[in-house]
């Protein structure tokens, strides 16, 4: 079963900049697509990008476009979410799971198995 950890979350001013990462153990995330999902309360989760397993096409949420970069760096098992000038907007947990290019919103309906995310606060 795939599982993920998320960090690097946290309290951040708007305008101001965070770097998740995304771990798992037990297999080689380099054979996936992988993204970042998010959730604010009361709202559904949405996707926010998805890379494929090369790192050579990704795919951007409009509302983070210019703002946010997905890198991964398979030698170290490790997918990167960089988010520049945060916006109160961008307040949700953060997850990332494997993802596809063909939809819309990123989401795969065959993965259900959600790690707990991290917690982002865009705030003043």
């Amino acid at each position: 079963q795939l599982q993920f950890v998320e960090s690097g979350g946290g309290l951040v001013q708007p305008g101001g900049s965070l770097t998740l990462s995304c771990g798992a153990s037990g297999f080689t995330l380099a054979s996936y697509a992988l993204g970042w999902f998010r959730q604010a309360p009361g709202k559904e989760r949405e996707g926010v990008s998805c890379i494929i397993g090369s790192g050579g096409k990704l795919k951007y949420a409009d509302s983070v476009k210019g703002r946010f970069t997905t890198t991964r760096d398979n030698s170290k098992n490790t997918v990167y979410l960089r988010m520049n000038s945060l916006k109160p907007e961008d307040t949700a947990i953060y997850y990332c799971a494997p993802c596809t290019l063909q939809r819309a919103n990123m989401l795969r309906t065959d993965f259900a198995s959600w790690g707990q995310g991290t917690q982002v606060t865009v705030s003043s």
